[in-house]
C-alpha cells in the first residue's frame, strides 16, 4: 500500500510543534483520487463522539453541523466508523435517500467517499473526501487502492501520536487558507488592462467566498469603490446581495463545482446577472446587465417563490416534522408546513400493506374520489404510485404529457393536477411508504430541487416510521383496554348500572382505570379502581385486579377480605404500581350494600329526594403497599330510587382547580339531573367534568340505581 504514491508520507516526517501533518496527509490523499475537498475526524478517547481535526478544499462553515457528532449519528463518516468499511455515495439523489440530514443542508450534486481510519484492535477515526458532480457512478480500482493507502497512511500518523502521546488537531486548511494578507493590486500590469477593458464585470472570489479582484466595471455595476469591495463578502459588502439565495448559488458551484448563475436586482430597478465559474482556488464571476420586461412578483428574479432557498427554513421543516405523533398528524404538517414550502397544492402518502397500495392520508385533491381510486390497487399495476413504492426510485413529472408518455393514464382516474412528484419514503434501509405532491400547473424539477425533494422525502420517511410505530402501539393498547373493560353490564335484579369510560388525551390513551359489575350469587358485586401509570404496563395489572375480584368475590369472600386478597395479589406480583379500589356487595332486596375502600375517592349518594352527600368510607391504604394492612367496611343505605355514583379521580381532579369545588359542582348537577334516564345521568356527568379541559388522566365511572327488587 505504502508505495502507491509518490505523495510525502507524513507519518515518517519529523513531527515538529505545529506541523500540519493531518492536513499535508489528507491533501495528499485529495490530489492522489481528483477530490476536491476533505476532512479528518478524530474518535474521542472518551466518548463515542468524532471531532473534526481538519478540512480541506471547502470552508470549514460548509459542515458546521457535524464539527462534532456520534458514532451512532446517521451521517458517512460515523457509519464508516461503525461498520468499519467505506461508505460510498455517489451523487445528490443517493445521498438525499440514505443521508437526508447531509442533502437537507447541502442539496447540491456531489460524490462522497468516506473510510474509517482503523487498524484491528483500534478505531482512531474516519475521514472522507468529496468529488464534483459528474464523478462516475462508482470508484474506480485505482480510486479504491490510492485511498486505502491515504487512510493506511492516515492510521499509521495516528498511532505513532498515540505511542508518542501527543495531540494532534485540529489544523489550518492547506488548500484553502487564505494568504495571509489580501491583494490591493490589480495584478501584473497586462492582466490587469485587460480585464479594465473589458464591457463586462469581473470579481474573483476566494474559497471562502471573499473578493480577491474586482475590475472597474464590476465596481461601477456593484455600486461600490473596489477599495471597499477587497477582501469582502459580496452578500455583506452590497446591501441589496444580502439574500440567502445568492450566497446559495456560491455554495453550490464550490460543492459541484459546476457554473451558476442568479439574477438579482440594484436597486431601484437595473437587473444584473451573475455567472459563477468554480476552481479549486475560488471562483471567477461575470456580472452583466439584463433586461427584464416584467418584474418578478415574488422576490428576487431567478429565485422561485417556491423554492426551498434557505438552510434555516429546510432546519424549520425538519423540526417540524418531529412533532408529528400519529399518521394524520403528518399528514396535516406536510399539507401544511412541507407542500407551501415546495410549492405543491396537494399531496398522498401511500405505503404497502399485503402486496396492495395503502392511502395512509391526503389533502387538497378536490374530488374525495380520488384516495380511492388507488387504495387496494395491486401493487403489480404499472403506476407511478406503484412503481415508486415497489423500486424506492423518486419519479417527476413535469406535465400530463410527460406523465402519460410512460404511464397512460385513464380519463376518469385524472386527480385534476398538471405535475406530480413521487418521492420514496426510505427509513432504516426499508421501503415505508410514498409521498406525492401534485401541482397545478405544470412544473420543472431542476436537479438540486430534486435533492432537495428527495432529501425531504428522507425526513418524512423517518417521521413516518415513527408515527406507523405509533398508530401500531396506539391501536394495541386500545385493544388491550377493551379486552380487559366489561363490554356489557348485567346487574342483578333491583338494580340499573351504566359505565363510562374516556381515556387521557395525553400519552397513549391507555391507562388502569377499571370498573366492572360481578353477577355473583347470591348478591351481586361491584368494584372501581385505578392503577397508577398509563401505559400497557398499567393496563396489564389492572385486568389481573379485575379478574382477582370476580375470582375472590365468586367464592364467597367478604368486601374486606376480597380488599386484602387482592392487596397480596398485587404485592406477590412483585410490581412497582399502586392500585386505588373501591369493592361493594350489592343487596338490593334489603336495600343495603357494604363497601370496603383502598385509597380511592369516596363515592356520591343521590338520595330519592335529589340531595347528594359524599360517603364518608372507612379504608385502608392503597393496593400494592401493605401486606399486612386491614380494609374495614361500611354499610350503606340504597332506597329504591337512590343512584351510587363510582368514579375514578380523572373526574374531578385537574390542574388548576381544587378538589372539593369540583365536587360541590359534580354534585349540584347530579342533584339536579339524577332523576333521569341513566344512561343520560352518565353522560351529563362525564360531560361536565371532562368540558374545556385537556384530559391528562383516565376516567371511569360507573352509576348503580336502586329499584324495587320484587
Amino acid at each position: 500500500m505504502v508505495g502507491v504514491s509518490d505523495t510525502p508520507d507524513p507519518a515518517r516526517e519529523p513531527s515538529g510543534a505545529g506541523r500540519p501533518l493531518l492536513s499535508v496527509a489528507l491533501t495528499a490523499m485529495m490530489e492522489d483520487v481528483g477530490a476536491h475537498s476533505g476532512a479528518v475526524y478524530l474518535l474521542r478517547p472518551d466518548v463515542p463522539v468524532l471531532e473534526m481535526a481538519v478540512m480541506a478544499g471547502l470552508p470549514r462553515a460548509f459542515a458546521a453541523p457535524w464539527e462534532r457528532v456520534g458514532v451512532s449519528a446517521p451521517i458517512p463518516v460515523a457509519e464508516a466508523v461503525r461498520q468499519r468499511r467505506p461508505v460510498w455515495v455517489a451523487g445528490g439523489e443517493e445521498m438525499a435517500r440514505r443521508f437526508p440530514r447531509i442533502a437537507v443542508v447541502l442539496p447540491y450534486p456531489f460524490a462522497l467517499a468516506a473510510l474509517p481510519l482503523a487498524t484491528e484492535d483500534t478505531v482512531h477515526g474516519s475521514v472522507f473526501v468529496t468529488w464534483p458532480a459528474g464523478h462516475g457512478p462508482e470508484l474506480s480500482e485505482r480510486e479504491r487502492t490510492l485511498l486505502a493507502a491515504g487512510c493506511e497512511r492516515l492510521t499509521r500518523l495516528l498511532e505513532r501520536a498515540t505511542a508518542e502521546n501527543r495531540t494532534l488537531g485540529p489544523e489550518r486548511d492547506l488548500v484553502a487558507a487564505p494568504d495571509a494578507a489580501v491583494a490591493d493590486t490589480l495584478g501584473p500590469v497586462e492582466a490587469a488592462r485587460m480585464v479594465a477593458r473589458l464591457p463586462y464585470g469581473l470579481v474573483s472570489l476566494d474559497l471562502y467566498g471573499r473578493i480577491g479582484h474586482v475590475n472597474a466595471a464590476a465596481a461601477e455595476l456593484l455600486g461600490r469603490p473596489a477599495a471597499e469591495l477587497l477582501g469582502t463578502l459580496p452578500w455583506v459588502s452590497v446591501p441589496w446581495l444580502n439574500d440567502p439565495l445568492y450566497e446559495d448559488r456560491y455554495r453550490a458551484a464550490l460543492i459541484s463545482r459546476r457554473p451558476t448563475s442568479f439574477v438579482a436586482l440594484r436597486p431601484p430597478g437595473h437587473w444584473l446577472s451573475f455567472r459563477l465559474y468554480p476552481g479549486s482556488t475560488g471562483l471567477s464571476v461575470r456580472i452583466t446587465r439584463v433586461r427584464v420586461l416584467t418584474e418578478p412578483a415574488n422576490g428576487p428574479a431567478g429565485a422561485r417563490p417556491h423554492r426551498l432557498v434557505t438552510i434555516s427554513r429546510l432546519l424549520s421543516l425538519t423540526g417540524a416534522l418531529t412533532e408529528a405523533v400519529a399518521v394524520d398528524d403528518l399528514v396535516q404538517l406536510v399539507a401544511g408546513e412541507v407542500g407551501p414550502a415546495v410549492g405543491s397544492h396537494a399531496l398522498m402518502l401511500l405505503a404497502a400493506e399485503e402486496g396492495r397500495m395503502r392511502v395512509l392520508g391526503h389533502r387538497g385533491y378536490p374530488d374525495e374520489r380520488v384516495a380511492g381510486w388507488f387504495d387496494g390497487m395491486p401493487l403489480s399495476e404499472r403506476t407511478p404510485g406503484t412503481q415508486a413504492l415497489s423500486s424506492g426510485v423518486p419519479a417527476f413529472f413535469e406535465s400530463m404529457e410527460h406523465l402519460e408518455r410512460l404511464y397512460p393514464v385513464r380519463r376518469e382516474t385524472r386527480d385534476g393536477f398538471a405535475a406530480w412528484a413521487f418521492l420514496p419514503l426510505i427509513a432504516s434501509g426499508r421501503q415505508v411508504g410514498t409521498c406525492v405532491l401534485a401541482y397545478a400547473e405544470p412544473h420543472s424539477f431542476p436537479a438540486e430541487e430534486r435533492a432537495v425533494l428527495t432529501s425531504l422525502g428522507g425526513l418524512i420517511a423517518q417521521a413516518l416510521e415513527r408515527t406507523l410505530l405509533y398508530d401500531a402501539k396506539h391501536r394495541l393498547a386500545h385493544g388491550l383496554q377493551e379486552a380487559l373493560l366489561p363490554h356489557s353490564l348485567t346487574p342483578p335484579p333491583g338494580i340499573e348500572a351504566a359505565a363510562r369510560y374516556l381515556p387521557a388525551t395525553r400519552g397513549m390513551d391507555i391507562g388502569g382505570d377499571f370498573y366492572d359489575l360481578v353477577p355473583t350469587r347470591p348478591r351481586a358485586s361491584a368494584v372501581i379502581g385505578d392503577v397508577q401509570g398509563h401505559n400497557v404496563t398499567a393496563a396489564a395489572l389492572m385486568g389481573q385486579i379485575r379478574t382477582g375480584v370476580r375470582a375472590f368475590s365468586a367464592v364467597g369472600q367478604a368486601p374486606g377480605e376480597v380488599m386484602s386478597s387482592i392487596n397480596r395479589l398485587l404485592i406477590d406480583l412483585g410490581t412497582e404500581l399502586f392500585a386505588s379500589c373501591l369493592y361493594l356487595r350489592l343487596d338490593p332486596a334489603h336495600g343495603r350494600a357494604v363497601m370496603a375502600r383502598a385509597g380511592h375517592p369516596p363515592p356520591l349518594l343521590r338520595r330519592p329526594d335529589g340531595r347528594v352527600r359524599v360517603l364518608d368510607l372507612a379504608g385502608g391504604p392503597l393496593l400494592g403497599i401493605d401486606s399486612e394492612a386491614a380494609y374495614p367496611t361500611t354499610d350503606v343505605t340504597l332506597a329504591p330510587g337512590s343512584v351510587l355514583a363510582l368514579y375514578t379521580d380523572g373526574l374531578v381532579e385537574s390542574p388548576g382547580v381544587d378538589i372539593e369545588d369540583a365536587l360541590i359542582d359534580l354534585g349540584a348537577l347530579f342533584s339536579e339531573a339524577g332523576d333521569g334516564p341513566l344512561e343520560e345521568v352518565a353522560d351529563a356527568l362525564v360531560r361536565h367534568g371532562t368540558a374545556d379541559r385537556e384530559r391528562v388522566d383516565d376516567v371511569a365511572m360507573l352509576l348503580l340505581r336502586a329499584r324495587d327488587g320484587r
